[in-house]
């Protein structure tokens, strides 16, 4: 009994590692994805009926291909130590919700986020989404400097250029957004004409602004993400090596050392028993 479970989770195993079927996968998602989006269209009743019926083949194979993975993993525990395999298996029994009732709206989401099971298919995606979400930590603190920042502009702003528009530098809140505006660069000359007429020497605040957010702040922002992707590319080309290494067979060099080992532990058990 234990061999022939042992048996099917090999196959499974080989199934579930084979290109075709992970190409495949990435086929079927990419059809979900184009599925979805012609939901969007007007289209006559027979097309709806067969997007309809082809969403239904779709939701089955990904509930058989989870299936597969789950029976081919050594263990639930494995299996959901993975944080990408929790993804999936949310993903796909949340698509297995009727599209229907009350429920009508979730369901759609879910099918909808469906597209996203294409990061998890494919390791370089899956790189770029490890190294973003390691990266948040670091982004948080030049995103909280770049608050204290904004809120000191801000201030500025609001004490000196009310008077000139109360529109945009009433407060500080309202102040903060016109200076968001400004670091996007949408129309900032017009307000800083609009301020200089006023005050001649504003252009000052408005490119010390420009210069640490525009250049300072995004290239720490830059420099953090790309950091943490050198590091997420290193040990991904690390996992492959050892992979490669494991699936490498051995060279007559290695068997024949092997075999001197063996002689020689031959040997010494054998003066070691007279």
């Amino acid at each position: 009994m234990l061999a022939n479970v042992s048996g099917l989770q090999s196959k499974l195993k080989k199934i579930d590692n084979s290109k075709f079927f992970q190409g495949f996968i990435i086929f079927v998602i990419v059809v979900s994805a184009l599925s979805i989006g012609a939901h969007t269209y007007h289209l006559p009743g027979w097309m709806e009926q067969s997007l309809a019926l082809l969403d239904i083949g779709i939701t089955v194979f990904f509930a058989i291909e989870i299936v597969i993975r789950f029976l081919a993993s050594d263990g639930p525990k494995r299996f959901f130590s993975n944080g990408w395999n929790i993804f999936d298996t949310i993903i796909v029994i949340g698509s297995l919700i009727p599209a229907g009732g009350s429920a009508i709206l979730l369901a759609r989401l879910l099918r909808i986020f469906r597209v996203l099971r294409l990061v998890s298919m494919i390791p370089e995606l899956r790189m770029l989404v490890n190294a973003l979400l390691k990266a948040i930590p670091r982004m948080g603190y030049i995103a909280l400097l770049m608050f204290v920042i904004f809120y000191i502009y801000g201030a500025i702003g609001s004490m000196f250029f009310a008077d000139v528009n109360d529109f945009l530098w009433g407060d500080v809140s309202v102040a903060m957004l016109t200076l968001f505006r400004i670091s996007t660069f949408e129309s900032w000359t017009s307000i800083m004409y609009e301020t200089m007429a006023v005050y001649p020497l504003s252009w000052i605040y408005y490119l010390s602004f420009i210069f640490l957010t525009a250049f300072v702040f995004l290239n720490m922002m830059v420099g953090a993400v790309l950091d943490v992707m050198t590091q997420e590319t290193a040990a991904m080309r690390g996992e492959e090596v050892v992979e490669s290494e494991q699936d490498k067979p051995a060279s007559a060099a290695d068997v024949a050392e092997l075999k001197l080992q063996i002689d020689e532990l031959k040997r010494l058990l054998v003066s070691k028993a007279s």
